[in-house]
């Protein structure tokens, strides 16, 4: 495997020399500064290759060459963002960048209740309750009609989980919900992601579905011709929030991807933090189904503690079986003689670090971590193999 780190820019508190000695050789990141819907031009794609190089590292993956809302509603100038994105991935082709990560959720990216979940031993985590979320959707947002899409047992719990929230707890677990995009810490307000959702009102799973089958039909072939690999990123959490539809949470949902656009340049970013959220996921039938489509890896762990919780996890201590994941996609490499980049996704706040600033989940010292172990876990496993 390639080993990387993800690094969001001159911005990012993190620095390059931190993740160099972390033992990362390949840098994941995107050019946060360009609006989404703008042309990555060669320029700004050197720019920021040259300041990796000047580190010791490659930029190995785009995570995420963002996807324009209007495309995935399929409205006002949606043509003319896909024409750019199409001018985007010729730019990065011309760069020898050849991964390619987005993702087609709504609005959000990913979405957690609690940034600063408190492991035992008072490292922390970040967590997902869908009470919380309940609450935060119907109390603190007030979405329209919002109580309709829960059950009575649902509400009844959130009312009595937002009764025990002081002012301030309710205020950073909406702060928590509406984090902004990637590269951000800019957060959304009521208003402005109410008239965002109102944009949505008319656009159900299937209708989001054929968007982005109409947006790889474009762009997967000019990726194709280029040599690039697409990588789409599972919804995360793997169910519809707010209302809004969700069409990467499941195999059955990355089949239908993967038959309406038969191409190999339309192929999977394979996170098992996001696919593993969902008991009903099998990672490892994923890995069977889909090997010659998955392009970047993103290996992480979670628990589920029950139906309305999940949080993550030590990155080889959780409820997904990273010893057997990690042992097919080797095998997989192995069969295919290639090296697909990974990255460890997510890791824990350590005391060392808390109180500095850093993005949710992208401290340094629990993703140095997290890559440690994967890579021992890795180097474990072709040993086994090699020598059997």
């Amino acid at each position: 495997m390639q080993h990387n780190m993800r690094w969001f820019g001159p911005q990012d508190a993190v620095n390059l020399i931190d993740i160099k000695q972390a033992g990362a050789t390949g840098i994941v990141t995107a050019l946060h500064q360009i609006p989404v819907g703008e042309i990555w031009t060669v320029e700004a794609i050197q720019e920021r290759q040259n300041l990796i190089k000047a580190a010791g590292m490659e930029w190995t993956v785009v995570e995420s060459l963002p996807v324009h809302e209007e495309i995935k509603r399929a409205c006002g100038d949606f043509k003319k963002y896909i024409e750019n994105y199409k001018i985007s991935l010729r730019n990065l082709a011309q760069c020898g960048i050849e991964v390619i990560t987005y993702n087609f959720m709504p609005i959000l990216d990913w979405v957690r209740t609690d940034h600063d979940y408190s492991n035992a031993d008072g490292s922390k985590a970040l967590l997902y309750n869908h009470i919380a979320f309940v609450y935060f959707d119907i109390h603190l947002l007030k979405r329209p009609n919002a109580e309709n899409e829960y059950t009575n047992e649902q509400k009844e719990q959130a009312l009595a989980f937002g009764a025990s929230l002081s002012t301030e707890e309710k205020e950073l677990l909406f702060k928590n919900v509406l984090l902004g995009l990637p590269g951000s810490k800019i957060n959304f307000t009521a208003e402005q992601i109410l008239s965002l959702l109102d944009n949505y009102k008319d656009i159900d799973d299937t209708k989001l579905r054929e968007n982005l089958i109409y947006f790889l039909s474009e762009v997967a072939p000019v990726a194709e011709e280029l040599g690039l690999k697409l990588a789409i990123h599972p919804d995360d959490p793997p169910f519809s929030v707010m209302g809004l539809p969700r069409i990467v949470c499941t195999e059955a949902d990355i089949k239908k991807i993967f038959e309406a656009v038969p191409l190999n340049a339309n192929g999977l970013c394979y996170c098992t933090g996001s696919l593993g959220a969902d008991p009903n996921n099998d990672l490892l039938k994923i890995i069977d189904d889909f090997g010659d489509r998955i392009h970047f890896l993103h290996l992480r762990n979670v628990i589920r503690e029950d139906e309305n919780i999940f949080r993550e996890s030590e990155h080889l201590n959780g409820d997904n079986p990273m010893e057997a994941v990690m042992e097919k996609l080797i095998v997989l490499m192995n069969n295919k003689k290639v090296s697909l980049p990974m990255r460890p996704d997510h890791g824990f706040l350590h005391s060392v670090e808390d109180g500095k600033d850093k993005y949710p989940g992208y401290s340094l010292i629990g993703r140095l971590k997290g890559l440690a172990e994967l890579r021992g876990l890795e180097m474990g496993i072709q040993y086994t193999l090699s020598h059997n």
